[in-house]
């Protein structure tokens, strides 16, 4: 039974061989990518703290319109007198962390490349690139959906009795948190994909299994999306099913090509 995944921490007994690490080089490599991880979230904080008005104004528009459907004006309540400048701390890190994201993928992606046949290399690049648009894709969603989500939270399931008046860092924490749930969930097809390249899953054990993906999408979805109606959770279930569905297909046409493929792990 043959792995495609080398283990880039396994010993060789005569020492390393040519274009080998040993385990302390691994060691300074994961420290040297982490490092460069954390420059470009700080990088990317600095940014955020820079541009912090028009990012907040941007961020906040969905609560503004839901404010204005109350004719009230697009202000946050602040119960801290440090809480403005925590908001200011929390936004720029959030921001900093996705603004990096790009950067912290490469930063992984280069840290297995060793570890990784000519194949899988060739085609970690794609998946890179189509994880960065698969991400971005699902905040956009997230963002887009948002006023549907605040306007169902306060005014269909609150009623009467509650006032649409947040403050702001649990405002910023539950969009954060929906952008996050999004972004993460729209990487399905490239987790699947990945798992059939290393010989993990076979398309034909996927192809076998649709109806606990879609038992699986749909509870998912109806725990990232807080509203709880069809509409909203159909928002995002749908598209993740048809992102399974993709990679069985992609899936499917690697194996008819590749030989690596027949493998299994």
């Amino acid at each position: 039974m043959r792995s495609l995944m080398k283990n880039p921490l396994k010993r060789n007994p005569r020492g390393p061989g040519p274009g080998e690490m040993t385990l302390l080089g691994h060691l300074q490599e994961l420290r040297t990518r982490l490092m460069k991880i954390a420059v470009a979230v700080f990088i990317g904080a600095i940014a955020v703290w820079v541009f912090y008005d028009p990012i907040l104004a941007f961020l906040s528009a969905p609560y503004c319109d839901l404010r204005s459907e109350l004719q009230q004006s697009c202000t946050f309540l602040a119960t801290d007198p440090l809480q403005p400048f925590n908001v200011k701390l929390q936004l720029s890190g959030y921001g900093g962390i996705i603004l990096a994201l790009p950067i912290i993928l490469f930063q992984l992606g280069r840290f297995v490349l060793p570890g990784l046949y000519k194949h899988e290399k060739r085609a970690l690049a794609p998946y890179l690139v189509v994880s960065t648009i698969l991400l971005a894709g699902g905040m956009v969603l997230a963002y887009w959906f948002l006023p549907r989500a605040l306007s169902v939270l306060v005014n269909d399931l609150g009623g009467d009795r509650f006032e649409a008046n947040f403050e702001a860092t649990g405002y910023l924490s539950f969009l954060t948190k929906m952008i996050l749930a999004f972004g993460i969930a729209f990487q399905l097809p490239v987790v699947l994909v990945f798992l059939q390249l290393v010989g993990l899953v076979q398309p034909d054990t996927l192809k076998n299994n649709r109806r606990v993906a879609i038992i699986f999408v749909v509870v998912l979805a109806a725990i990232i999306t807080p509203t709880g109606d069809p509409f909203t959770l159909g928002v995002l279930a749908v598209p993740m099913y048809l992102f399974y569905e993709l990679s069985i297909l992609i899936g499917s046409r690697r194996k008819k090509k590749d030989p690596y493929a027949e493998s299994t792990a």
